[in-house]
């Protein structure tokens, strides 16, 4: 397969001519020259980074948390991430008369840390290229259909094999396919479920310059968290018991000693969510018209919503915390990309490539795949008329992905809303799925994913408010009744078509009476099946059941349109691989990667140009007593009369807060720990800059930069403003 491109590629690429832009996978950074790491500033070599025979090294130690990163720093299990990683538990257990949310948190002794059920840590244990064993499963006379087919079902005995062989050790085992295609990496975690919150700063260091300053810069955000994994006494994973021991990982980071300073080598260890670097213009030109612009609407109009019950109840504020904040990450987030679309003339630079690409094809042989002889050309094209199919029913499609089945994650998903259709819909698809063999079944819905289902409904009713939810309800039902006639959803028409405002109003409100949004409804999830579903008299439940059936319709339709894609986008991508003659890394998909960067500030626009650092005089400067920049009196006081440590004893410009770096980040790299050329955490990555929203799209050197928290200023935090003793003292920091 692909023989007469891959000549090509192996002629012109080299990763000794790798630049800093990339998410580079494990496989990958073995593979980088040494002696350009070394120019770049890494001190370490390359298997230090990772040593795949036995799956330790640097990023042995950057594990994936609540869909974020995070960073082992101490033997003892903890675990250095984002206070909006760990929002979610501080969300959990907050009261209206013990709000952690604002006033933050931090546990003392062991028996004060907070555990929550569904928060999980994955430690990455092995990666094993198996692209040779997928492709080779397809039959040589497949057609698209057929040939997705069976690399489902290779995949599938792939990941089941591994999965029964690693069950006693508390293995978990999925692929990785990067770019649809050109690689397939078995990947195996072990997966720690007693996880607990043990320190997070008050929402307004956390949150410091709330969404007026999200995704800017200069930014003053003391956005860290840090939480504890726990394990059995012989070291497996166990589930959450009060006499389970720390886990003790193979590797943690040591923090540094020596200040970061501008021109300093870093790398950002995480797993970055979603990148569309893969896509032809066109479709890249639909993220920009259509995709980007309808979350915008949408995401608002929720927000709206939200954001109008929080400010009638302080308890139904802490419930709606969470998913205000999601959402409004995503809204910014949607904004964002379609102004960086725009400044950067992505769409018009990604055609120029695209025919270059093209041009350069019509030069080299006829190449193949799945025994077919098939020009670029014809799989640029076939790439087109997959987009083309999909604008059809685009506008009704958006408002069914809406609604997530049990506990997947779509990529830049939010929270599920509104909860009762969640609920609903996922019950019917449990009891769909229960109808075919449990090997069969969809993942996350096997037997086994039970629990977790149960767990998730737990969770989810946490950030419940019945008015707000009703209200979310209504909205998603209006939008639904003025699609086009081409793209109607049965579910709704049928229960809502010819209604007026008033009785939509009415009629939703009577799905409300369902036990299923009861807190003991966890057992229906145990129980049901078609049988029971069928027969239901709930209208909830009925209503679920219809929206389920258009949302199966849609991912089968989805199935085909992914098995012309997953034929013509690695041809694609390997071309463009051969055409820019050098190694590309794939697209982000939760995977662990690793990006290399300096230390430096950018020039926004014409005649201004940012510094690297802010530093805690800044965040005295920002301070208006009022929300989003309200500076703790905690923190006031630290400054005002601090205690004797030289640490303390800094004046606040010589405390450093942000810090920018060019390091190839996306989403999922929240959390990730940024480390220097010792391998030594020096910093937290949490957001990029405004002018690289769309860098998902491509990267552009001017411009591309994250924004980590230094580390510094929790080392600052804990020493100086809570007195954490105990904490410093597993973290190996004299106070």
């Amino acid at each position: 397969m692909m023989r007469a491109l891959a000549a090509v590629l192996l002629l012109g690429s080299s990763f000794s001519s790798v630049a800093l832009d990339g998410k580079w996978t494990p496989a990958q950074v073995l593979e980088i020259d040494p002696s350009w790491l070394k120019q770049q500033g890494l001190n370490l070599k390359p298997a230090d980074l990772w040593n795949g025979k036995r799956g330790t090294g640097l990023l042995s130690g950057t594990v994936s948390i609540a869909g974020c990163s995070g960073a082992f720093v101490s033997d003892s299990g903890l675990i250095v991430t984002n206070h909006h990683c760990l929002f979610s538990v501080v969300q959990e257990h907050s009261t209206p008369t013990r709000d952690l949310i604002r006033d933050g948190f931090l546990a003392n002794s062991r028996d004060q840390e907070l555990p929550s059920p569904t928060l999980r840590v994955e430690v990455p244990k092995r990666f094993t290229d198996v692209t040779t064993e997928v492709l080779g499963a397809v039959p040589a006379s497949a057609n698209p259909a057929q040939r997705l087919d069976a690399i489902k079902a290779k995949i599938k005995q792939i990941t089941s094999s591994c999965q029964s062989a690693g069950t006693a050790q508390g293995m978990r085992c999925k692929i990785s396919i990067d770019d649809e295609g050109v690689r397939y990496t078995l990947i195996e975690t072990l997966e720690l479920r007693d996880v607990r919150l043990v320190y997070a700063p008050p929402r307004a260091v956390g949150e410091f310059g709330g969404e007026i300053d999200n995704w800017s810069w200069p930014r003053h955000t003391g956005d860290f968290a840090i939480a504890r994994a726990y394990a059995a006494a012989d070291g497996k994973p166990a589930d959450y018991n009060k006499d389970n021991a720390r886990f003790r990982p193979e590797f943690f980071f040591q923090i540094a000693s020596q200040a970061l300073a501008a021109g300093d080598f870093v790398m950002v260890l995480g797993y970055p969510g979603v990148t569309y670097r893969a896509l032809i213009a066109e479709e890249m030109q639909e993220r920009r018209e259509r995709f980007f612009p309808t979350r915008e609407t949408i995401f608002g109009e929720l927000i709206a919503i939200l954001e109008n019950a929080a400010k009638q109840d302080p308890a139904v504020a802490i419930a709606l915390a969470g998913n205000i904040k999601g959402i409004q990450n995503r809204y910014k987030n949607a904004q964002g990309q379609i102004a960086g679309l725009d400044r950067g003339v992505v769409v018009a630079k990604q055609r120029e490539i695209d025919l270059q690409v093209l041009a350069f094809a019509k030069k080299t042989p006829t190449h193949r795949a799945a025994a077919a002889s098939i020009r670029l050309s014809a799989s640029h094209a076939e790439l087109l008329k997959v987009l083309d199919a999909r604008q059809s029913t685009w506008e009704r499609d958006f408002l069914l992905n809406l609604i997530a089945m049990g506990n997947e994650q779509r990529a830049g998903s939010i929270p599920p809303l509104p909860k009762a259709l969640y609920f609903a819909a996922t019950l019917a698809h449990l009891a769909r799925e229960r109808t075919l063999p449990d090997a069969a079944r969809a993942e996350g819905f096997t037997e086994a994913d039970v629990p977790k289902l149960q767990q998730r409904f737990a969770r989810e009713r946490q950030n419940y408010d019945v008015r707000a939810d009703q209200s979310v309800f209504f909205a998603l039902v209006k939008r639904a009744l003025a699609l086009p006639a081409s793209q109607r959803i049965p579910a709704v028409d049928t229960v809502f078509g010819g209604m007026s405002d008033t009785a939509i109003v009415e009629k939703i409100a009577t799905f409300y009476q369902s036990p299923l949004l009861r807190a003991d409804s966890d057992a229906v999830l145990a129980n049901v099946d078609m049988k029971t579903l069928q027969q239901t008299t709930d209208a909830l439940q009925g209503f679920g059941a219809q929206w389920n059936d258009a949302l199966r319709a849609l991912r089968a339709q989805d199935q085909r349109f992914e098995s012309q894609t997953a034929l013509h986008r690695p041809i694609w991508r390997r071309a463009m691989q051969a055409y820019l003659g050098k190694p590309i890394a794939p697209d982000a998909n939760s995977s662990l990667r690793v990006s290399f960067a300096h230390v430096q500030g950018y020039s926004p626009r014409d005649g201004l140009r940012y510094e690297p650092f802010t530093s805690l005089a800044g965040v005295l400067e920002k301070n208006s007593g009022q929300a989003p920049f309200d500076v703790p009196q905690s923190v006031l006081q630290a400054i005002r009369s601090p205690s004797k440590s030289a640490r303390c004893q800094l004046p606040p410009a010589q405390i450093a807060v942000n810090f920018l770096a060019d390091g190839d980040t996306s989403g999922g790299n929240s959390g990730s720990p940024v480390v220097n050329g010792d391998g030594e955490l020096v910093g937290i990555n949490f957001d990029r800059v405004w002018e690289n929203v769309a860098g998902d799209f491509g990267f552009n050197p001017a411009v591309s930069r994250n924004i980590s928290v230094d580390i510094r200023y929790l080392l600052w935090n804990l020493s100086c403003v809570i007195s954490a003793g105990a904490l410093l003292q597993e973290l190996n920091i004299k106070r």
